[in-house]
């Protein structure tokens, strides 16, 4: 039985990999900065919170991750951990650099110290690649981030890249593009549109106060995400690669496909916030998934359509269960 570590389990990405790798036989192990006190709402919703052995660990605490590491020696590292909001990065520029980047060295440092054996999974972001001028960004794009995050981001990833270089060590970063589920908290933008989207359809709000809705983005599924990670700790060597559905949608395209699904017009109820609007913003991101299909055999099914109708139907089903 193969041990696996997941850094950051109780977001969204990590909820949704425990669940992957229990099915696939693992012993899975997670972390929090305080695992008596955390909160483990995703994993008590997916129904596997009992089958999950948490730890106390803080990233940004050298001491903390080696001694962690050389308790469980797991098999594969899957680092989801740090503050993952662009938005709040430009109100936290620090805690966001040392959560993503510090956490990340940390883990680097600590792999080598015991061994080197651990296969190391990171998570980067689409959000490094800046604004790419409407060319769909691949692994050889270069980064041009654009807000704290993803300064915090690229450094993480070329972290990765100078130890595997340097030290051989099996470590690759999935650059993924925006990906969703029932699980996102409501400071991302695609969960606050659907939440209001059906409060407005079942009568108990009126209005949604959106920043940018000209932005435009690569939406995929949170679900099918967490399987790529997985398949990139399968491989011989270690490599980076994008994960994206390969289609572009602008938000005003995301808000009207929810609102249609739950039978409404969606300018009868939207209105732009110029307080919500970011110091910085990329216009269009845009991915291109090619060496995933070709290396990993990984290919999003789901693209923003199906993506809208999975949200709209968990939150309307929440939202009844409420009343």
């Amino acid at each position: 039985m193969k041990k696996v570590l997941i850094t950051g389990i109780t977001g969204q990405d990590g909820a949704y990999l425990a669940r992957l790798l229990l099915t696939k036989g693992y012993e899975v192990h997670g972390t929090a900065r305080d695992a008596q006190m955390a909160g483990f709402s995703n994993l008590i919703q997916l129904g596997i919170k009992s089958k999950v052995t948490c730890h106390s660990m803080a990233l940004n605490d050298f001491r903390s991750v080696l001694q962690v590491l050389a308790k469980l020696k797991p098999d594969e590292i899957y680092n989801l951990a740090g503050q993952s909001s662009v938005g709040l990065s430009f109100d936290q520029p620090v805690e966001t650099l040392e959560s993503i980047s510090i956490g990340t060295l940390n883990l680097l440092e600590a792999i080598r110290f015991t061994g080197g054996e651990m296969r190391l999974y990171s998570a980067g972001s689409s959000e490094s690649f800046g604004d790419t001028g409407g060319q769909p960004a691949d692994e050889d794009t270069a980064f041009k981030p654009r807000s704290p995050y993803a300064v915090a981001k690229a450094t993480s990833f070329w972290e990765v890249a100078n130890y595997r270089e340097a030290y051989k060590l099996y470590a690759c970063t999935g650059i993924l593009f925006n990906h969703e589920s029932p699980l996102r908290p409501e400071r991302y933008v695609t969960k606050k549109i659907v939440k209001a989207a059906c409060e407005i359809a079942n009568g108990l709000t009126d209005k949604l106060y959106l920043g940018n809705i000209n932005i435009a983005r690569d939406w995929g599924s949170a679900e099918e995400y967490v399987e790529a990670m997985w398949l990139m700790l399968q491989q011989p060597k270690p490599n980076d690669y994008v994960i994206a559905t390969g289609e572009t949608n602008s938000l005003e395209n995301f808000v009207a496909e929810v609102f249609e699904t739950v039978g409404l017009n969606w300018r009868d109820h939207v209105v732009t916030d110029p307080t919500l609007l970011r110091r910085s913003e990329i216009m269009m991101s845009r991915g291109n998934p090619g060496k995933a299909l070709d290396k990993l055999g990984w290919q999003a099914k789901s693209k923003m359509q199906e993506v809208i109708k999975l949200l709209v139907n968990a939150e309307q089903s929440l939202q009844k269960s409420l009343r």
